[in-house]
């Protein structure tokens, strides 16, 4: 009984009654589809895996030689996709176990967390110079090229999204990263210029304004942002959400579950589901001021840092004002890696609060960059 109220049940049953809102959608789909059942079965193992992950002491994460392995083996499978990965919708991103199908980037994303808190962690006094950007961000661009070159951009996306939040959350100075990203900005504007071919531009063209071309490559933003208008206040109740039922929403249960849930259950739902998320990240940044160490603190913030990106920008592309990069919605998307590896960061996330403290300074002066 000791073991279960150590449990943050406020930060489970948010994770919770998020993924039954992504169920109840599924159900809405048709008798014809699968999609909630197996989702139920990801699901119940993604609870089995939190529970045995929050008995476990996840201190000896802290080891450099630990990280060092894990982020390796993440590297190894992402490599090994190019020689053996099954391609899928134009991304060799998956390896096919023939029942089912595993993809590594959601473990690669873990990986990535634990290597970026290792190394924060130990060098938060001197963070403020510019080596530490260099440093991590070759830890980050390795994984974000073997992403990129698949290609799975949403994901390449994630990853430097990921990057940037802990480098901010790190504390080191806004000047930094605008220098890079000026950086960044000229070298694609050369390649523009001198490499790109016209069909590479006209991808990109595409890519930064999907409603530009409604009938061809926009079809999926323009589709999702008709699903969330006709949901209206109330929604049109569940299993009578014409754009998934009649399948002019594609991927309606993985990058477009948020608008399949919208015209089903309306502004007042969606205004609960965002209500569920902010709850969700509340306990995480507020498990985070607890950490034991500074370590813990940076990985707690850094998968709340992912689960956010991930929010942002699903929700942005299904609303029209971000663009479609296939980014799934965390907890509610359909999928059996992302669900398992979700509830499994929560877990990690449950065992550190429980030899956390409970004021942990280093976290609220100098972890967050504040007064550093």
């Amino acid at each position: 009984m000791s073991f279960f109220r150590r449990i943050d049940w406020l930060l489970l049953g948010s994770a919770v009654l998020i993924s039954l809102a992504g169920l109840t959608s599924m159900f809405g789909f048709g008798a014809e589809n699968q999609y909630a059942s197996h989702q139920i079965i990801w699901l119940g193992i993604g609870l089995i895996v939190f529970f045995l992950a929050s008995a476990i002491d996840f201190r000896f994460l802290r080891r450099t030689g630990v990280v060092v392995f894990i982020y390796g083996l993440a590297i190894f499978f992402l490599g090994l996709l190019f020689a053996v990965g099954s391609v899928f919708k134009g991304a060799q991103s998956w390896f096919n176990l023939g029942a089912f199908a595993v993809q590594p980037v959601d473990p690669a994303k873990f990986a990535l967390i634990l290597v970026l808190a290792k190394y924060f962690s130990r060098r938060h006094i001197e963070i403020a110079q510019i080596r530490h950007i260099v440093v991590s961000g070759a830890y980050t661009f390795l994984i974000f090229a073997l992403l990129f070159l698949q290609p799975d951009f949403g994901s390449a996306v994630i990853v430097a999204g990921l990057w940037m939040a802990m480098v901010l959350l790190a504390g080191i100075p806004i000047r930094h990263l605008l220098l890079l990203a000026g950086g960044g900005i000229a070298v694609v504007s050369l390649l523009w210029i001198f490499a790109f071919a016209p069909y590479q531009k006209a991808r990109i063209m595409t890519f930064v304004h999907p409603l530009a071309d409604i009938s061809g490559a926009g079809y999926n933003a323009f589709q999702s942002t008709v699903a969330v208008g006709s949901g209206g206040i109330l929604g049109k109740g569940i299993g009578y959400g014409t754009q998934s039922r009649l399948q002019f929403l594609p991927e309606n249960q993985t990058d477009f579950i948020f608008a399949a849930f919208a015209e089903e259950w309306g502004l007042i739902g969606t205004l609960i589901l965002l209500g569920l998320f902010g709850l969700l990240f509340y306990r995480l940044i507020d498990n985070a001021k607890k950490g034991a160490t500074n370590f813990e603190t940076f990985f707690m913030l850094g998968v709340a840092s992912l689960f956010g990106i991930h929010a942002i920008i699903h929700i942005g592309m299904n609303v029209g004002i971000m663009p479609v990069t296939g980014v799934p919605l965390p907890f509610m998307s359909y999928g059996g890696s992302h669900i398992i590896t979700s509830y499994a960061l929560l877990g990690i996330v449950n065992a550190m609060r429980q030899y956390g403290r409970e004021v942990h300074e280093d976290a609220r002066y100098e972890v967050v960059g504040i007064g550093s």
